[in-house]
């Protein structure tokens, strides 16, 4: 394929939603590789058991699939929003970001790890970001201050058994990670739906 022809693919605005399906993919990997890899480095090395060459599994594992997980949600996410635009005609509605965002939290982020669970922290935060920023107009909430909040609202739900203490040899990294209670799996689904709706419309 020749650079000009691939110039004329780039530029045609009949490819532009399909491109940018293709460029929200390798953004969301690139930003996975670069939000996952100095945190499960840190952990590692602070908390981390075994040799450095386990720690060294551990991170890569933890990188590898924070990054193709974001990777894929953006894939689902944006190409069920092309598919709800064309199938209404060509008109964008409200609604479809959040069936969108839905379908994308459930296929992408049910399986329960490590990984996924700190996904569901950073969502929980965007959401009370947002939520306590109307709520309380004249207050500054700082990043840090609603981290934590979401920290502490994920400590009431039980915990997978592995972790980042954990390296791939350990007998603990096989066991039987417990299920969230439902009440928790359908708070996370809607979470993932309403965090799609806010991010779409807020940027």
């Amino acid at each position: 394929m020749s650079l000009a022809l691939l110039n004329e693919i780039i530029t045609n605005p009949a490819f532009h939603d399909y491109l940018a399906i293709l460029k929200g993919a390798r953004n969301g990997f690139v930003y996975g590789v670069k939000v996952r890899f100095p945190h499960a480095l840190v952990m590692s090395i602070l908390f981390g058991r075994g040799d450095w060459q386990s720690r060294a599994r551990v991170i890569f594992r933890a990188t590898k699939q924070h990054a193709f997980n974001l990777a894929k949600f953006v894939t689902i996410y944006k190409s069920l929003l092309l598919a709800q635009k064309k199938f209404n005609q060509g008109k964008e509605r409200s609604l479809d970001t959040f069936i969108a965002g839905l379908i994308g939290g459930y296929v992408v982020f049910g399986e329960r790890n490590a990984v996924n669970e700190q996904v569901r922290v950073h969502d929980w935060a965007f959401l009370g970001a947002t939520i306590l920023t109307h709520l309380l107009p004249f207050y500054d909430f700082t990043q840090i201050v609603l981290y934590v909040v979401s920290r502490v609202v994920a400590s009431f739900i039980p915990r997978a058994s592995a972790g980042y203490h954990t390296s791939p040899d350990s007998a603990l990294s096989a066991s039987t990670v417990k299920p969230l209670p439902p009440r928790f799996e359908i708070l996370y689904r809607l979470c993932c739906a309403i965090v799609g709706t806010l991010f779409w419309h807020n940027t």
